[in-house]
């Protein structure tokens, strides 16, 4: 091991000893602390010379980064600036992270993240993570067993640059989105960053422009397919679970041939979890219980219709499904308020080459003929939402604009609170703008979009739009399944942190609220949520650490990470 944490009883950290030199120390960011170092530090490991000689606290570091991230012209340039911090002194950014988080959330995560994917080979400055090639694949084993023997790792973020936010196959460059995703995780939840992992599996692109750019840094072929690309899968977990026993492994921007067939095939080996497919469907669904019980509706009122039925948008509708079925409805009824429309509209049962994921949605073809449309082989989605009655709309299709006035004031027909949920990022392919909606329903939809929209003033009124933000449920996830040290990410875990972060909806107190709390609010619910999550994890025998329900709390406190400098010692 590099170094050695030392905690007390409850789990505070209270110091860190290490054998390594001077210069090894200032090159770790988990150790750095730049000109924070006391004297004392400088003394015991010869770091006198290499810094100036002032000794800072952290106040005067943070009003130093605070000036230096105000003066950037753009998003970009933050998300430089932030992540060459964060290389450098892992405490410091996650202290400045933690005080400005309204701030730093949307440049190191949504939506500024996807303009860096998309740049990360142009300005890439140093290696973070590890890269995992296909075409290297015999030294897979090697490179994990030697993250094994530095440092304790309890969390991996994996990615393979297939499916990357709204903007597709960028290779290598989908690593960006791990190290953002986990910045979120630490921000919001206090998972320890000198425990966590994120990779990268190279399995080539099939983006055009990627494989011609004489800069891209990943493998330059096409992507591997079949039994090959599982074959590697298989390998990764298998070295994963050898390596790190009590691992937490997130799925992140796979491309929807893998995503879930990966899920079902790894979930109930270890404790694993996808966030395309789990997270953002948990965050919907939450905002549709929430806009449920604020209207003091019933969910037999509801028809939901899901414009986007890939991998994402299916995830959506299977927890929202589950919360219909654990409302006393059962599954058939259920089955029949639920439409999903992909590229060839509607998707029917007599349809060739439906995937898996999309069969339980499929509609009857013989349903569909009573219908009025204009062509029953392409069922667009006005008439769908027209013939269907729609009042719950959601949107994972990346076509920007397609919540047109049509579609959305027919929603406000069908019912006086139209639930819509344009969740494509970034903004430029979202499929409605929050404005429109509020001024098309005149302030009547519950409205969260996918990525976050400035404020809309109508008729007087302010009106906050929510971004549907996973932030608000993976971190509580992974911090709560780290704590008890869980064998698998249930559904009743899952279910658990739906309905916490439910209970936080402003929307339950005036209908003129946004249906989720402001982003700062996130850490609150992060610890809330890992709580529920801890506590079912134990009913169901799923912990690894002997303990009782009660003891939830205390061990979800115990696992925290705080941003703090503590003593650096020889040891």
């Amino acid at each position: 091991m590099l170094f050695t944490i030392v905690k007390d009883k409850s789990g505070k950290v209270t110091k860190i000893k290490t054998k390594l030199d001077a210069t090894s120390i200032l090159d770790n960011p988990i150790l750095n602390k730049g000109s924070a170092f006391t004297q004392k530090e400088r003394d015991t490991f010869s770091l006198n010379g290499k810094l100036p000689v002032q000794v800072e606290n952290m106040s005067l570091q943070l009003m130093r980064v605070y000036r230096q991230f105000k003066e950037k012209e753009n998003n970009i340039q933050r998300n430089v600036f932030l992540n060459t911090l964060h290389d450098g002194n892992t405490t410091l950014f996650y202290k400045f992270a933690s005080e400005h988080i309204d701030e730093v959330l949307p440049v190191v995560y949504t939506p500024t993240v996807g303009d860096a994917v998309e740049a990360y080979s142009a300005e890439f400055r140093r290696p973070a993570g590890v890269y995992l090639s296909y075409d290297q694949q015999k030294d897979m084993d090697k490179i994990l067993a030697s993250h094994a023997k530095e440092k304790q790792i309890d969390f991996v973020i994996v990615t393979d640059g297939e499916a990357v936010l709204g903007i597709g196959d960028w290779g290598v460059g989908g690593m960006d989105i791990s190290i953002g995703k986990l910045m979120v995780y630490i921000i919001c939840a206090g998972i320890n960053p000198a425990n966590v992992l994120p990779v990268q599996l190279d399995v080539g692109t099939n983006n055009e422009k990627l494989l011609n750019d004489p800069l891209y840094l990943g493998s330059k072929h096409p992507r591997v397919t079949g039994k090959n690309y599982d074959d590697f899968i298989k390998s990764f977990v298998t070295s994963v679970k050898k390596h790190f026993p009590n691992v937490y492994l997130h799925w992140e921007d796979f491309g929807r041939s893998h995503a879930r067939s990966i899920l079902e095939r790894y979930r109930n080996d270890l404790c694993t979890f996808n966030d395309d497919m789990q997270g953002t469907g948990i965050v919907a669904t939450a905002n549709v219980i929430s806009a449920i019980e604020a209207t003091k509706t019933k969910y037999k009122d509801h028809v939901v219709v899901m414009f986007g039925a890939g991998t994402a948008g299916c995830g959506i509708m299977d927890q929202i499904f589950d919360a219909f079925v654990a409302s006393g409805m059962s599954k058939s009824e259920a089955k029949k308020r639920f439409y999903i429309i992909d590229r060839f509209g509607l998707v029917v049962d007599d349809m060739k080459d439906l995937p898996d994921f999309q069969k339980p949605y499929a509609r009857k073809r013989s349903e569909v003929k009573k219908w009025d449309v204009a062509n029953q082989d392409d069922i667009s989605l006005l008439e769908v939402v027209k013939n269907a009655k729609a009042t719950i709309l959601i949107g994972c299709s990346t076509v920007k604009g397609a919540f047109n006035k049509a579609i959305v004031t027919q929603m406000a027909k069908n019912i006086a609170r139209p639930v819509i949920m344009p969740l494509s990022n970034p903004n430029s392919r979202c499929e409605a703008d929050p404005k429109d909606l509020i001024e098309w329903t005149d302030a009547k939809a519950i409205i969260a979009a996918g990525s976050p929209f400035p404020e809309v003033h109508y008729k007087g009124k302010v009106y906050e739009v929510s971004q549907g933000n996973n932030a608000f449920i993976f971190p509580g996830l992974g911090l709560g399944a780290i704590a008890v040290k869980a064998t698998k990410m249930s559904d009743s875990m899952i279910r658990a942190a739906c309905h916490t972060l439910s209970a936080f909806s402003p929307l339950r107190k005036s209908l003129d609220n946004p249906v989720l709390p402001p982003i700062h609010d996130a850490v609150t619910i992060s610890t809330a949520v890992a709580i529920a999550v801890a506590k079912e994890a134990i009913k169901e025998g799923l912990s690894s650490v002997k303990a009782k329900e009660s003891d939830a709390e205390a061990l979800v406190k115990k696992a925290q990470w705080r941003p703090e400098y503590v003593p650096l010692t020889k040891g």
